[in-house]
Protein backbone atom coordinates (compact mmCIF):
# COMPACT_ATOMS: atom_id res chain seq x y z
CA UNK A 1 0.00 0.00 0.00
CA UNK A 2 0.61 3.76 -0.63
CA UNK A 3 2.14 5.40 2.56
CA UNK A 4 -1.25 7.84 3.57
CA UNK A 5 -0.96 9.80 6.32
CA UNK A 6 -3.13 7.63 8.12
CA UNK A 7 -0.83 3.99 7.32
CA UNK A 8 1.63 5.68 10.19
CA UNK A 9 -0.56 8.20 12.12
CA UNK A 10 -1.13 8.25 15.79
CA UNK A 11 -4.28 8.78 16.60
CA UNK A 12 -5.47 10.10 19.89
CA UNK A 13 -8.72 9.64 21.17
CA UNK A 14 -11.19 11.89 22.59
CA UNK A 15 -14.25 11.05 24.72
CA UNK A 16 -15.30 14.70 24.77
CA UNK A 17 -17.54 14.15 27.88
CA UNK A 18 -14.69 13.31 29.96
CA UNK A 19 -12.09 15.68 28.28
CA UNK A 20 -12.64 19.05 29.81
CA UNK A 21 -15.64 21.13 30.34
CA UNK A 22 -15.84 24.63 29.22
CA UNK A 23 -18.63 26.04 30.82
CA UNK A 24 -18.61 24.50 34.46
CA UNK A 25 -21.84 22.01 33.80
CA UNK A 26 -20.15 19.00 34.77
CA UNK A 27 -19.88 17.50 31.17
CA UNK A 28 -16.77 17.87 28.94
CA UNK A 29 -17.63 19.37 25.72
CA UNK A 30 -15.97 20.45 22.45
CA UNK A 31 -15.37 23.86 23.79
CA UNK A 32 -12.96 22.01 25.97
CA UNK A 33 -11.64 19.98 23.42
CA UNK A 34 -10.88 23.57 21.58
CA UNK A 35 -9.18 24.60 24.46
CA UNK A 36 -6.96 21.67 25.12
CA UNK A 37 -5.70 21.72 21.76
CA UNK A 38 -2.06 23.03 22.83
CA UNK A 39 -1.96 20.22 24.99
CA UNK A 40 -2.47 17.47 22.29
CA UNK A 41 -0.14 19.43 19.79
CA UNK A 42 2.46 18.77 22.81
CA UNK A 43 1.92 15.64 22.90
CA UNK A 44 2.53 14.92 19.18
CA UNK A 45 -0.04 13.61 17.78
CA UNK A 46 -1.22 13.82 14.52
CA UNK A 47 -5.14 13.70 14.63
CA UNK A 48 -7.92 13.35 17.75
CA UNK A 49 -11.13 11.14 17.16
CA UNK A 50 -13.77 12.42 18.77
CA UNK A 51 -16.31 10.10 20.00
CA UNK A 52 -19.83 10.69 19.42
CA UNK A 53 -20.52 14.36 20.41
CA UNK A 54 -24.55 14.40 18.81
CA UNK A 55 -27.68 15.02 20.19
CA UNK A 56 -28.63 11.94 22.03
CA UNK A 57 -30.72 10.91 25.21
CA UNK A 58 -27.80 9.31 26.57
CA UNK A 59 -28.79 5.80 27.32
CA UNK A 60 -25.26 4.34 26.15
CA UNK A 61 -23.47 8.03 26.61
CA UNK A 62 -24.09 8.49 23.41
CA UNK A 63 -23.95 5.90 21.25
CA UNK A 64 -28.03 6.30 20.58
CA UNK A 65 -28.15 9.06 18.45
CA UNK A 66 -31.12 10.86 17.83
CA UNK A 67 -30.06 13.34 15.17
CA UNK A 68 -26.48 12.61 13.58
CA UNK A 69 -25.77 15.57 11.93
CA UNK A 70 -25.79 18.21 14.76
CA UNK A 71 -24.07 18.33 18.41
CA UNK A 72 -26.06 17.61 21.48
CA UNK A 73 -26.39 20.93 23.82
CA UNK A 74 -24.64 19.49 26.69
CA UNK A 75 -21.70 19.35 24.37
CA UNK A 76 -21.89 22.41 22.08
CA UNK A 77 -23.34 23.97 18.86
CA UNK A 78 -21.94 23.50 15.21
CA UNK A 79 -20.47 26.36 15.46
CA UNK A 80 -18.23 24.99 18.23
CA UNK A 81 -17.52 22.26 16.13
CA UNK A 82 -16.71 24.43 13.35
CA UNK A 83 -14.23 26.61 14.92
CA UNK A 84 -12.51 22.70 16.91
CA UNK A 85 -12.05 21.74 13.59
CA UNK A 86 -10.88 24.89 11.66
CA UNK A 87 -8.02 25.41 15.24
CA UNK A 88 -7.12 21.60 14.84
CA UNK A 89 -6.48 22.07 11.10
CA UNK A 90 -4.06 25.21 12.03
CA UNK A 91 -2.08 23.45 14.48
CA UNK A 92 -1.91 20.27 11.84
CA UNK A 93 -3.90 18.37 13.80
CA UNK A 94 -6.47 15.78 11.79
CA UNK A 95 -9.98 15.37 13.10
CA UNK A 96 -12.01 11.75 12.77
CA UNK A 97 -15.33 11.35 13.63
CA UNK A 98 -17.47 8.42 15.12
CA UNK A 99 -20.67 7.28 13.15
CA UNK A 100 -22.95 4.76 14.18
CA UNK A 101 -24.34 3.08 11.42
CA UNK A 102 -25.79 0.09 13.05
CA UNK A 103 -28.38 1.90 15.30
CA UNK A 104 -29.97 4.84 16.24
CA UNK A 105 -31.79 6.55 19.37
CA UNK A 106 -35.30 5.45 20.10
CA UNK A 107 -35.58 9.56 20.33
CA UNK A 108 -34.83 9.55 16.63
CA UNK A 109 -37.63 10.74 14.27
CA UNK A 110 -37.43 7.25 12.12
CA UNK A 111 -38.43 5.35 15.37
CA UNK A 112 -40.98 7.81 16.73
CA UNK A 113 -42.21 7.35 12.95
CA UNK A 114 -42.48 3.82 13.28
CA UNK A 115 -44.12 3.88 16.76
CA UNK A 116 -46.73 6.17 15.18
CA UNK A 117 -47.23 3.46 12.14
CA UNK A 118 -49.46 0.82 12.28
CA UNK A 119 -47.05 -2.75 11.56
CA UNK A 120 -45.72 -3.36 8.31
CA UNK A 121 -46.06 0.34 7.23
CA UNK A 122 -42.86 2.00 5.37
CA UNK A 123 -41.92 3.57 8.91
CA UNK A 124 -41.26 0.59 10.39
CA UNK A 125 -38.97 -1.18 7.76
CA UNK A 126 -36.33 0.79 8.17
CA UNK A 127 -35.61 -1.04 11.39
CA UNK A 128 -36.23 -4.68 12.26
CA UNK A 129 -39.71 -4.62 13.26
CA UNK A 130 -41.09 -8.43 13.80
CA UNK A 131 -44.01 -10.03 15.12
CA UNK A 132 -43.85 -12.04 18.29
CA UNK A 133 -44.45 -16.00 18.54
CA UNK A 134 -46.54 -17.69 21.34
CA UNK A 135 -43.08 -17.81 23.37
CA UNK A 136 -42.82 -13.66 23.38
CA UNK A 137 -39.98 -12.37 20.88
CA UNK A 138 -39.57 -13.26 17.52
CA UNK A 139 -36.17 -15.08 17.70
CA UNK A 140 -33.89 -16.26 20.67
CA UNK A 141 -30.75 -13.40 19.72
CA UNK A 142 -29.36 -12.06 22.49
CA UNK A 143 -28.44 -8.57 23.37
CA UNK A 144 -24.85 -7.33 23.76
CA UNK A 145 -25.33 -5.47 26.62
CA UNK A 146 -27.36 -8.66 27.72
CA UNK A 147 -30.67 -10.18 28.25
CA UNK A 148 -32.76 -10.33 24.92
CA UNK A 149 -32.40 -8.57 21.52
CA UNK A 150 -35.73 -7.74 21.10
CA UNK A 151 -38.38 -5.28 22.84
CA UNK A 152 -42.18 -5.20 22.65
CA UNK A 153 -43.71 -2.09 21.18
CA UNK A 154 -47.56 -0.73 22.18
CA UNK A 155 -48.96 -0.35 19.67
CA UNK A 156 -51.30 3.05 18.54
CA UNK A 157 -54.32 1.75 19.63
CA UNK A 158 -52.62 1.12 22.62
CA UNK A 159 -52.60 -3.17 22.37
CA UNK A 160 -49.78 -4.92 22.53
CA UNK A 161 -47.64 -4.93 19.13
CA UNK A 162 -44.53 -6.19 17.44
CA UNK A 163 -41.35 -6.15 18.52
CA UNK A 164 -37.93 -4.41 17.41
CA UNK A 165 -34.17 -5.62 17.18
CA UNK A 166 -31.26 -3.75 19.08
CA UNK A 167 -28.18 -5.80 19.70
CA UNK A 168 -27.21 -3.71 22.78
CA UNK A 169 -29.36 -1.61 24.92
CA UNK A 170 -33.45 -1.37 24.33
CA UNK A 171 -33.00 2.63 23.51
CA UNK A 172 -30.56 1.63 20.27
CA UNK A 173 -33.11 0.25 17.92
CA UNK A 174 -30.89 -1.44 14.84
CA UNK A 175 -31.86 0.12 11.34
CA UNK A 176 -32.51 -1.97 8.46
CA UNK A 177 -29.70 -2.18 5.72
CA UNK A 178 -31.35 -3.55 3.57
CA UNK A 179 -33.58 -0.05 3.14
CA UNK A 180 -32.54 2.38 0.59
CA UNK A 181 -33.84 4.55 2.77
CA UNK A 182 -31.21 3.98 5.32
CA UNK A 183 -28.21 3.76 2.85
CA UNK A 184 -29.40 7.18 1.53
CA UNK A 185 -29.80 8.81 4.64
CA UNK A 186 -26.17 7.85 5.96
CA UNK A 187 -24.92 8.62 3.19
CA UNK A 188 -26.14 12.36 3.51
CA UNK A 189 -24.38 11.97 7.35
CA UNK A 190 -21.03 11.40 6.07
CA UNK A 191 -21.17 13.85 3.60
CA UNK A 192 -22.12 16.09 6.03
CA UNK A 193 -19.62 15.84 7.84
CA UNK A 194 -16.95 15.70 5.54
CA UNK A 195 -18.41 18.61 4.10
CA UNK A 196 -17.40 20.27 7.43
CA UNK A 197 -13.69 19.29 6.72
CA UNK A 198 -13.38 16.06 8.92
CA UNK A 199 -10.75 13.97 7.52
CA UNK A 200 -11.97 10.66 8.31
CA UNK A 201 -14.36 8.51 10.66
CA UNK A 202 -14.23 5.52 12.94
CA UNK A 203 -17.24 3.23 12.15
CA UNK A 204 -18.49 1.76 15.18
CA UNK A 205 -19.75 -2.03 14.99
CA UNK A 206 -18.75 -2.23 11.48
CA UNK A 207 -19.33 -5.69 11.39
CA UNK A 208 -23.04 -5.63 12.52
CA UNK A 209 -25.03 -4.38 9.82
CA UNK A 210 -26.55 -7.12 7.94
CA UNK A 211 -28.76 -9.38 9.51
CA UNK A 212 -29.58 -12.67 8.26
CA UNK A 213 -33.44 -11.43 7.40
CA UNK A 214 -35.34 -15.10 7.93
CA UNK A 215 -34.53 -14.24 11.51
CA UNK A 216 -33.99 -17.64 12.22
CA UNK A 217 -33.15 -19.00 15.78
CA UNK A 218 -29.38 -19.88 16.70
CA UNK A 219 -28.36 -22.75 18.33
CA UNK A 220 -26.42 -21.62 21.42
CA UNK A 221 -27.59 -17.22 21.28
CA UNK A 222 -25.57 -16.56 24.49
CA UNK A 223 -22.30 -17.72 22.59
CA UNK A 224 -22.62 -15.94 19.57
CA UNK A 225 -22.67 -12.70 21.70
CA UNK A 226 -19.80 -14.17 23.45
CA UNK A 227 -17.55 -14.43 20.57
CA UNK A 228 -16.99 -11.01 20.07
CA UNK A 229 -16.06 -9.95 23.87
CA UNK A 230 -12.62 -9.38 24.43
CA UNK A 231 -12.39 -10.67 28.06
CA UNK A 232 -13.84 -14.03 26.93
CA UNK A 233 -10.70 -14.24 24.35
CA UNK A 234 -7.54 -16.02 26.02
CA UNK A 235 -4.60 -16.24 23.78
CA UNK A 236 -2.58 -18.22 25.80
CA UNK A 237 -4.93 -21.19 24.89
CA UNK A 238 -5.60 -20.86 21.55
CA UNK A 239 -8.06 -23.86 21.42
CA UNK A 240 -10.68 -22.35 23.92
CA UNK A 241 -10.39 -19.51 22.38
CA UNK A 242 -10.82 -20.65 18.68
CA UNK A 243 -13.96 -22.55 19.90
CA UNK A 244 -15.04 -18.86 21.33
CA UNK A 245 -14.49 -17.22 18.14
CA UNK A 246 -15.81 -19.93 15.75
CA UNK A 247 -19.43 -18.82 16.74
CA UNK A 248 -18.80 -15.57 14.65
CA UNK A 249 -18.70 -17.90 11.14
CA UNK A 250 -21.60 -17.58 9.65
CA UNK A 251 -23.34 -15.51 12.15
CA UNK A 252 -26.64 -14.17 11.45
CA UNK A 253 -25.88 -10.90 12.92
CA UNK A 254 -22.30 -10.19 13.13
CA UNK A 255 -19.55 -10.28 9.88
CA UNK A 256 -21.74 -11.19 6.88
CA UNK A 257 -20.58 -11.06 3.92
CA UNK A 258 -23.12 -8.33 2.84
CA UNK A 259 -21.45 -5.73 4.89
CA UNK A 260 -18.39 -5.11 2.78
CA UNK A 261 -20.76 -3.78 -0.19
CA UNK A 262 -21.75 -0.64 2.46
CA UNK A 263 -17.88 -0.35 3.37
CA UNK A 264 -16.62 -0.33 -0.21
CA UNK A 265 -19.24 2.38 -0.80
CA UNK A 266 -18.02 4.47 1.88
CA UNK A 267 -14.83 4.21 0.75
CA UNK A 268 -15.27 5.50 -2.75
CA UNK A 269 -17.45 8.83 -1.31
CA UNK A 270 -14.13 9.06 1.03
CA UNK A 271 -12.16 8.66 -2.27
CA UNK A 272 -14.48 11.54 -3.95
CA UNK A 273 -13.10 14.21 -1.33
CA UNK A 274 -9.63 15.63 -1.92
CA UNK A 275 -7.23 15.39 1.38
CA UNK A 276 -6.96 11.27 1.97
CA UNK A 277 -9.93 10.79 3.91
CA UNK A 278 -10.49 7.11 5.35
CA UNK A 279 -12.32 5.43 7.68
CA UNK A 280 -11.14 3.00 10.23
CA UNK A 281 -13.65 -0.15 11.10
CA UNK A 282 -14.64 -1.72 14.82
CA UNK A 283 -14.59 -4.47 13.77
CA UNK A 284 -13.48 -7.97 16.04
CA UNK A 285 -13.82 -10.93 13.32
CA UNK A 286 -12.41 -13.80 13.35
CA UNK A 287 -9.88 -15.04 11.87
CA UNK A 288 -7.41 -12.45 11.72
CA UNK A 289 -7.91 -12.91 7.71
CA UNK A 290 -11.59 -12.28 8.05
CA UNK A 291 -10.94 -8.85 10.10
CA UNK A 292 -8.57 -7.58 7.02
CA UNK A 293 -11.09 -7.63 4.90
CA UNK A 294 -12.70 -4.55 6.59
CA UNK A 295 -9.35 -2.94 5.80
CA UNK A 296 -9.42 -4.22 2.48
CA UNK A 297 -12.74 -2.66 2.03
CA UNK A 298 -12.94 0.28 3.95
CA UNK A 299 -9.06 1.28 4.40
CA UNK A 300 -8.80 0.38 8.54
CA UNK A 301 -9.46 -2.02 10.94
CA UNK A 302 -8.68 -2.11 14.39
CA UNK A 303 -6.25 -4.66 15.50
CA UNK A 304 -7.53 -5.01 19.28
CA UNK A 305 -5.05 -8.04 19.70
CA UNK A 306 -2.68 -5.93 22.02
CA UNK A 307 -6.03 -5.15 24.23
CA UNK A 308 -6.22 -9.18 25.41
CA UNK A 309 -2.91 -10.53 24.90
CA UNK A 310 -0.60 -10.93 28.52
CA UNK A 311 2.42 -9.12 29.19
CA UNK A 312 4.42 -11.86 27.54
CA UNK A 313 7.32 -11.61 24.77
CA UNK A 314 6.38 -15.31 23.22
CA UNK A 315 2.53 -14.06 22.84
CA UNK A 316 3.10 -10.88 21.69
CA UNK A 317 5.68 -11.61 19.29
CA UNK A 318 3.43 -13.99 17.58
CA UNK A 319 0.40 -11.92 18.09
CA UNK A 320 2.36 -8.97 16.16
CA UNK A 321 3.97 -10.75 13.43
CA UNK A 322 0.16 -12.43 12.36
CA UNK A 323 -1.36 -9.18 12.09
CA UNK A 324 1.61 -7.80 10.03
CA UNK A 325 1.57 -10.79 8.02
CA UNK A 326 -1.63 -10.04 7.31
CA UNK A 327 -1.94 -6.61 6.60
CA UNK A 328 1.17 -7.00 3.83
CA UNK A 329 -1.19 -9.67 2.03
CA UNK A 330 -4.35 -7.20 2.16
CA UNK A 331 -2.35 -4.31 1.20
CA UNK A 332 -3.68 -2.48 4.58
CA UNK A 333 -1.07 -0.91 7.86
CA UNK A 334 -1.81 -2.52 11.01
CA UNK A 335 -3.60 -0.63 13.78
CA UNK A 336 -2.00 -0.83 17.73
CA UNK A 337 -4.37 -0.29 19.86
CA UNK A 338 -3.83 -0.75 24.35
CA UNK A 339 -7.18 1.14 25.34
CA UNK A 340 -10.27 2.29 24.29
CA UNK A 341 -13.80 3.76 25.96
CA UNK A 342 -14.49 0.33 25.75
CA UNK A 343 -12.57 -2.11 27.95
CA UNK A 344 -10.23 -1.81 30.66
CA UNK A 345 -7.13 0.37 30.57
CA UNK A 346 -3.97 -0.88 30.18
CA UNK A 347 -2.93 -0.51 33.02
CA UNK A 348 -5.78 -1.60 34.60
CA UNK A 349 -5.69 -4.52 32.40
CA UNK A 350 -2.02 -5.51 33.65
CA UNK A 351 -2.60 -5.56 37.46
CA UNK A 352 -2.74 -1.84 38.15
CA UNK A 353 -0.22 -0.06 40.83
CA UNK A 354 3.44 -0.02 40.07
CA UNK A 355 3.95 -3.38 37.80
CA UNK A 356 0.42 -2.47 35.79
CA UNK A 357 1.94 1.08 34.89
CA UNK A 358 5.24 0.03 33.85
CA UNK A 359 3.93 -2.69 31.46
CA UNK A 360 1.86 0.01 30.10
CA UNK A 361 4.94 2.35 29.62
CA UNK A 362 6.73 -0.64 27.96
CA UNK A 363 4.04 -1.40 25.55
CA UNK A 364 3.60 2.34 24.44
CA UNK A 365 7.11 1.91 23.09
CA UNK A 366 6.55 -1.64 21.53
CA UNK A 367 3.04 -0.02 19.77
CA UNK A 368 5.49 3.00 18.61
CA UNK A 369 8.06 0.66 17.35
CA UNK A 370 5.90 -1.52 15.04
CA UNK A 371 4.71 -0.65 11.47
CA UNK A 372 1.72 0.85 11.15
CA UNK A 373 -0.94 2.96 12.85
CA UNK A 374 -0.99 3.89 17.05
CA UNK A 375 -4.08 4.65 19.03
CA UNK A 376 -3.84 6.22 22.21
CA UNK A 377 -6.76 6.54 24.72
CA UNK A 378 -7.25 9.56 26.41
CA UNK A 379 -5.60 9.55 29.97
CA UNK A 380 -3.06 6.87 28.67
CA UNK A 381 -0.34 9.25 28.12
CA UNK A 382 -0.87 9.93 32.20
CA UNK A 383 -0.61 6.15 32.99
CA UNK A 384 -3.87 5.96 34.22
CA UNK A 385 -5.76 2.76 35.17
CA UNK A 386 -10.01 2.52 35.55
CA UNK A 387 -11.06 4.75 37.95
CA UNK A 388 -13.14 3.65 40.54
CA UNK A 389 -16.85 4.63 40.33
CA UNK A 390 -18.87 3.80 43.02
CA UNK A 391 -22.35 1.61 42.02
CA UNK A 392 -24.49 4.28 42.65
CA UNK A 393 -23.06 6.37 39.97
CA UNK A 394 -22.34 3.65 37.37
CA UNK A 395 -25.08 4.34 34.72
CA UNK A 396 -23.45 2.25 31.64
CA UNK A 397 -26.58 0.16 30.64
CA UNK A 398 -23.99 -3.05 30.78
CA UNK A 399 -24.28 -2.85 34.63
CA UNK A 400 -28.10 -2.93 34.82
CA UNK A 401 -28.86 -4.89 31.86
CA UNK A 402 -26.52 -7.53 33.77
CA UNK A 403 -28.36 -7.24 36.84
CA UNK A 404 -25.53 -5.48 38.36
CA UNK A 405 -23.20 -8.29 37.91
CA UNK A 406 -21.12 -6.56 35.37
CA UNK A 407 -19.48 -3.06 36.04
CA UNK A 408 -19.17 -2.10 32.49
CA UNK A 409 -17.15 0.65 31.15
CA UNK A 410 -17.61 3.68 33.23
CA UNK A 411 -14.07 3.40 34.80
CA UNK A 412 -12.57 3.74 31.68
CA UNK A 413 -14.56 6.91 30.87
CA UNK A 414 -13.73 8.96 34.34
CA UNK A 415 -12.45 12.28 33.73
CA UNK A 416 -9.21 13.50 33.00
CA UNK A 417 -7.18 14.71 35.93
CA UNK A 418 -6.13 17.89 34.47
CA UNK A 419 -4.71 20.31 38.29
CA UNK A 420 -3.59 18.07 41.26
CA UNK A 421 -5.16 20.93 43.44
CA UNK A 422 -7.81 22.41 41.69
CA UNK A 423 -11.35 21.22 42.71
CA UNK A 424 -12.57 18.10 40.31
CA UNK A 425 -8.69 18.22 39.38
CA UNK A 426 -9.26 21.16 37.12
CA UNK A 427 -11.72 19.17 34.69
CA UNK A 428 -14.86 21.29 35.50
CA UNK A 429 -15.61 23.70 38.02
CA UNK A 430 -18.97 22.51 38.51
CA UNK A 431 -20.33 21.00 41.66
CA UNK A 432 -21.35 17.55 40.32
CA UNK A 433 -19.96 16.01 37.45
CA UNK A 434 -21.28 13.28 34.81
CA UNK A 435 -19.56 10.42 36.71
CA UNK A 436 -17.42 11.06 39.77
CA UNK A 437 -13.28 11.05 39.33
CA UNK A 438 -11.12 8.79 41.50
CA UNK A 439 -9.98 10.70 44.65
CA UNK A 440 -6.53 8.65 44.43
CA UNK A 441 -5.61 10.39 40.91
CA UNK A 442 -3.62 13.31 42.77
CA UNK A 443 -0.02 12.20 42.32
CA UNK A 444 -0.71 11.79 38.36
CA UNK A 445 -2.39 14.91 37.58
CA UNK A 446 -1.30 16.49 34.16
CA UNK A 447 0.29 19.57 35.82
CA UNK A 448 2.66 17.55 38.39
CA UNK A 449 3.66 15.19 35.29
CA UNK A 450 4.60 18.42 32.98
CA UNK A 451 8.01 19.11 34.99
CA UNK A 452 8.80 15.29 35.89
CA UNK A 453 11.03 14.42 33.31
CA UNK A 454 10.37 10.61 34.04
CA UNK A 455 6.67 10.79 34.26
CA UNK A 456 4.61 9.14 31.65
CA UNK A 457 3.26 12.01 30.54
CA UNK A 458 7.30 13.01 28.94
CA UNK A 459 7.87 9.61 28.07
CA UNK A 460 4.29 9.39 25.62
CA UNK A 461 5.75 13.07 24.18
CA UNK A 462 9.30 11.87 23.96
CA UNK A 463 8.34 8.49 22.40
CA UNK A 464 6.27 10.38 19.38
CA UNK A 465 8.78 13.09 18.75
CA UNK A 466 11.08 10.14 17.83
CA UNK A 467 8.89 8.60 16.17
CA UNK A 468 8.11 11.93 14.28
CA UNK A 469 11.36 12.95 13.59
CA UNK A 470 13.61 10.08 13.21
CA UNK A 471 14.18 8.85 9.37
CA UNK A 472 13.30 5.45 10.67
CA UNK A 473 9.99 6.17 10.90
CA UNK A 474 9.60 7.77 7.54
CA UNK A 475 8.34 4.89 6.38
CA UNK A 476 5.39 3.70 8.10
CA UNK A 477 5.21 0.11 6.27
CA UNK A 478 8.79 -0.31 5.81
CA UNK A 479 9.93 -4.18 6.63
CA UNK A 480 10.01 -4.52 10.31
CA UNK A 481 12.33 -7.58 11.82
CA UNK A 482 10.60 -9.50 14.74
CA UNK A 483 12.78 -11.89 17.02
CA UNK A 484 12.83 -13.84 20.11
CA UNK A 485 14.84 -14.77 22.80
CA UNK A 486 13.43 -16.30 25.95
CA UNK A 487 11.66 -13.38 27.91
CA UNK A 488 13.13 -10.32 25.22
CA UNK A 489 11.51 -9.15 22.06
CA UNK A 490 13.07 -7.60 19.59
CA UNK A 491 11.64 -5.69 17.18
CA UNK A 492 13.77 -3.72 14.40
CA UNK A 493 13.23 -0.85 12.40
CA UNK A 494 15.13 0.99 9.49
CA UNK A 495 18.30 3.00 10.54
CA UNK A 496 19.40 0.06 13.03
CA UNK A 497 16.80 1.22 15.34
CA UNK A 498 15.65 -1.75 17.27
CA UNK A 499 13.38 -1.56 20.53
CA UNK A 500 14.16 -4.25 23.00
CA UNK A 501 11.06 -6.00 25.63
CA UNK A 502 11.72 -7.32 28.27
CA UNK A 503 8.90 -9.27 29.98
CA UNK A 504 11.05 -11.12 32.06
CA UNK A 505 11.24 -10.62 35.84
CA UNK A 506 14.56 -10.14 36.06
CA UNK A 507 16.74 -7.41 35.00
CA UNK A 508 19.02 -8.13 31.78
CA UNK A 509 21.78 -6.97 30.44
CA UNK A 510 22.41 -6.59 26.39
CA UNK A 511 25.21 -6.05 24.52
CA UNK A 512 24.76 -3.53 21.81
CA UNK A 513 26.80 -0.74 19.95
CA UNK A 514 24.67 2.13 20.07
CA UNK A 515 22.86 4.86 22.10
CA UNK A 516 19.80 4.13 23.80
CA UNK A 517 17.61 6.98 22.67
CA UNK A 518 14.48 6.07 25.12
CA UNK A 519 13.79 3.85 27.85
CA UNK A 520 10.39 3.22 29.48
CA UNK A 521 11.87 3.10 32.92
CA UNK A 522 14.29 5.60 34.18
CA UNK A 523 16.56 2.67 35.94
CA UNK A 524 17.39 1.31 32.63
CA UNK A 525 21.68 2.14 32.30
CA UNK A 526 24.25 2.14 29.32
CA UNK A 527 28.44 1.51 30.23
CA UNK A 528 31.02 0.41 28.67
CA UNK A 529 32.48 -3.03 30.15
CA UNK A 530 36.21 -2.37 29.57
CA UNK A 531 36.84 -5.70 29.74
CA UNK A 532 35.46 -7.07 26.42
CA UNK A 533 35.22 -3.77 25.17
CA UNK A 534 31.67 -3.85 24.59
CA UNK A 535 28.49 -1.14 25.58
CA UNK A 536 25.88 -2.85 27.36
CA UNK A 537 22.38 -1.21 28.07
CA UNK A 538 20.63 -3.15 31.51
CA UNK A 539 17.60 -3.50 30.40
CA UNK A 540 15.10 -3.75 33.98
CA UNK A 541 12.03 -6.42 34.68
CA UNK A 542 8.68 -5.44 32.40
CA UNK A 543 10.27 -2.55 30.72
CA UNK A 544 11.49 -1.65 27.14
CA UNK A 545 14.26 0.49 25.37
CA UNK A 546 14.46 1.92 22.12
CA UNK A 547 17.79 2.24 20.67
CA UNK A 548 20.18 3.24 17.89
CA UNK A 549 22.79 0.39 17.09
CA UNK A 550 25.72 -0.50 15.15
CA UNK A 551 25.35 -4.12 15.53
CA UNK A 552 22.68 -6.98 16.55
CA UNK A 553 22.47 -7.01 20.30
CA UNK A 554 22.28 -10.64 22.51
CA UNK A 555 21.47 -10.88 25.63
CA UNK A 556 24.00 -11.63 27.94
CA UNK A 557 23.79 -11.87 31.46
CA UNK A 558 21.22 -11.58 34.16
CA UNK A 559 21.63 -9.20 37.09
Amino acid sequence: MTNTWWSGAVVYQVYPRSFFDSNSDGIGDLAGVQAKLPYLKSLGVDAIWLSPFYPSPMCDSGYDISNPRDVDPSLGTLNDFDSLIAHAHETSIRVIVDVVPNHVSREHKWFHEALASPPNNKERKRFHFRDGTSDGPPNNWISVFGGPAWTQVTEPDGTPGQWYLHLFDSGQPDVNWTNQEVIDDFDATLRFWLDRGVDGFRVDVALALAKDMSYANREQPQKLVDAIRLDLYDPENPEASREVREFLIDSPIFDRDEVHDYLRHWREILGSYQGDRFAVAEAWAYPTERAMEYARSLGQVFNFDFMVVPFNAETLHVTAKRIITNAIEFHASPTWVLSNHDNARVATRYGGGAEGLAKARAMALVCATLPGSMYIYQGDELGLGDGFVPPESRIDPIWQRSGQTNPGRDGCRVPIPWQSQEANFGFSTADKLWIPQDASWTPIAADLQESDPHSTLNLYRQMLTLRHDHPAWNDSMAATDLTLDGSLWFIERAHHVICVLNSGSETVAIDVEGRVLIASNPEAQEWEDLASQTHMVSLPANSAVIIEKNSQPNPQVEI
